[in-house]
């Protein structure tokens, strides 16, 4: 199973995770964030991080021509759009990087009907927590809600996943959904501050996924 850890600020840590196996790093380009990358970093030396891990941008509304200017700066591999973007916008940047709509998810939402729009148009979802205002919330939403649906396309897992989780993933991916599950998107619960990871639990989360793929 792939695991993207997102909210970047330390470069270090980023080939520190690369060395651990990690599939993508998130850094956030939404000025409001307080893992917004570019208050830590220029964008040259995102650009400069090298290796097998897959730089990812998250953006919030931004415009095209902006995300697109960033994507050559830091040499992102993917972009999420983590914003109210139009079905239209994501089908314009997908033509050029591959893009992840995320969408949030409440209780009282029908999934497939949120998705709908947006089936023909992006590469991947990715699923986390309605929250006020944009970004993670820290907290779950219901997986549950995802269980039995064909989502027909690949998708990231995300939404206040935490160290203790891995029984809970490993119950998820018996269910026929998890065909289109892409990868394990972590955050907060992992950061010792905002943007600053504690490396060494990421590390024990990696090994006990590993575990269950190779269960």
């Amino acid at each position: 199973m792939r695991i993207k850890v997102c909210g970047m600020t330390d470069l270090n840590q980023v080939r520190q995770l690369d060395e651990l196996g990690v599939d993508f790093c998130g850094f956030i380009f939404y000025s409001k964030s307080p893992r917004y990358v570019l208050n830590h970093n220029s964008t040259e030396s995102i650009k400069k991080v090298k290796g097998s891990i897959n730089k990812v941008g998250v953006f919030v509304n931004e415009k095209e021509d902006a995300i697109l200017k960033l994507v050559d700066d830091c040499g992102l591999y993917l972009i999420q759009l983590h914003g109210d973007e139009s079905p239209r916008t994501c089908e314009n940047l997908s033509n050029y990087v591959t893009t992840v709509k995320a969408f949030r998810i409440s209780d009282q939402d029908n999934i497939l009907w949120k998705i709908k729009d947006y089936q023909d148009v992006v590469d991947m979802f990715l699923f986390d927590t309605e929250g006020v205002g944009y970004g993670g919330t820290g907290k779950k939403f219901n997986w549950e809600m995802l269980k039995g649906l064909n989502i027909r396309k690949p998708f990231f897992l995300s939404g206040g996943i935490q160290p203790n989780d891995v029984a809970q993933l490993a119950h998820f991916m018996n269910d026929n959904v998890s065909k289109d599950l892409f990868a394990i998107d972590i955050n907060s619960r992992f950061e010792v501050a905002p943007g600053f990871k504690n490396v060494p639990l990421i590390k024990e989360f990696v090994n006990n996924i590993k575990k269950i793929k190779n269960s």
